[in-house]
């Protein structure tokens, strides 16, 4: 399927579906406290297949290695300038704390090399204390490394499939310490939008306010919907809420990618009735207002409508007109499609309707 053809359908896609459209509420929104955490430690990476640090390189490396066999009783001071291992690797550990985890679960771990390391496949993580931003200690990982990555190398030429350098463990890491938060002692928790909209934070509070009754939602601002649980069982009151639906509300959108000639189009954009020209190629975009009469003696009304008729030519020459109006961005998607225009073309010709001002929309740029 060609680039143009597969923006085009992406455009279709991503218009109004009415009632599809319904979300539920625990989809959209957070509730204002519950998070995880970030932690952090330094370890090492042991049993590595000769692709761990070079000790001469990595200094902190064989300081690591030094100081953890003295504390297991082994003195290599004064053997220190003759380590010459490759099976270690000095590591970055990283873990998200969930929130409402216990003492004694468990959490993924993400292990990365700090060295010159050139594979972590096949190592095992040695004890490895992981901090929070307050510099406790909230829990400690151990365990076998998984890279996922393929790795191959011969006289002449190697090849790398994923990031070596990177692994993972699954349920790698021991919580020591849970971070306290009672859910049940807060009687005015409030909802927080993952994407802010006045809009939406109202349809929200509203649907809110109809299941358990006026002035149980309010809204603060366009993220924060306050509730007001007084008196009411604070976990039952939240299921009930989570499960209502809303239709959200989203700003017009277009994302570009530059780099890969990514456009993601998002429902509602519009453009202004323009022409359009890039070298030979003009795109001419025309609303014909149309009156439907009923018959005679009937009891039907008069309806107007709009024909929208797009044309595409790549003669040069042609004179550009400015009409006043909208069409979807949909459209004009398909008459640039007609024509197979490159999606680098495509962007270009995106900030130009958007410096132009006849791009109804927020224009993204990555």
């Amino acid at each position: 399927m060609p680039v143009c053809r597969f923006l085009a359908l992406i455009a279709v896609l991503l218009l109004p579906l009415g009632a599809v459209a319904q979300v539920r509420i625990k989809d959209i929104t957070d509730v204002q406290g519950i998070r995880d955490n970030q932690l952090v430690g330094y370890g090492l990476v042991v049993g590595l297949n000769g692709t761990g640090d070079s000790l001469n390189n990595a200094v902190f490396t064989k300081q690591s290695l030094i100081g953890m066999l003295g504390r297991l009783g082994i003195n290599t001071q004064a053997l220190a300038s003759q380590l010459q291992t490759k099976n270690v690797a000095a590591v970055m550990v990283t873990a998200d704390l969930p929130a409402f985890i216990h003492t004694g679960e468990r959490i993924d771990i993400t292990a990365s090399a700090l060295g010159d390391a050139k594979d972590l496949t096949g190592g095992t993580l040695l004890v490895t204390p992981l901090l929070g931003a307050d510099g406790q200690v909230y829990a400690v990982a151990q365990g076998s490394m998984v890279t996922g990555a393929i790795t191959a190398s011969g006289a002449s030429g190697s090849y790398t499939q994923g990031v070596p350098t990177v692994g993972r463990i699954t349920d790698g890491a021991i919580v020591e310490r849970a971070v306290a938060f009672s859910l049940a002692s807060e009687p005015d928790p409030s909802l927080q939008l993952r994407n802010p909209d006045f809009t939406t934070a109202e349809r929200v509070a509203a649907a809110v306010n109809d299941t358990l009754g006026a002035g149980v939602a309010v809204v603060a601002d366009p993220r924060t919907i306050n509730l007001d649980l007084a008196g009411r069982d604070v976990v039952q009151s939240l299921a009930a809420i989570e499960d209502l639906t809303v239709v959200p509300s989203n700003p017009a959108t277009v994302v570009v990618d530059e780099s890969t000639g990514t456009i993601v189009i998002g429902a509602d954009v519009r453009v202004s009735e323009i022409a359009i020209a890039q070298g030979n190629l003009t795109v001419q975009v025309t609303n014909t207002p149309l009156v439907s009469q009923p018959g005679p003696f009937s009891n039907g009304k008069t309806v107007t409508t709009t024909a929208t008729t797009i044309s595409v030519s790549k003669s040069p020459g042609k004179q550009l007109a400015i009409l006043d109006g909208g069409v979807s961005l949909q459209q004009l998607v398909s008459g640039l499609n007609s024509l197979g225009v490159a999606p680098h073309d495509m962007i270009s010709i995106l900030q130009t309707i958007k410096a132009a001002g006849a791009l109804q929309a927020q224009l993204i740029v990555q």
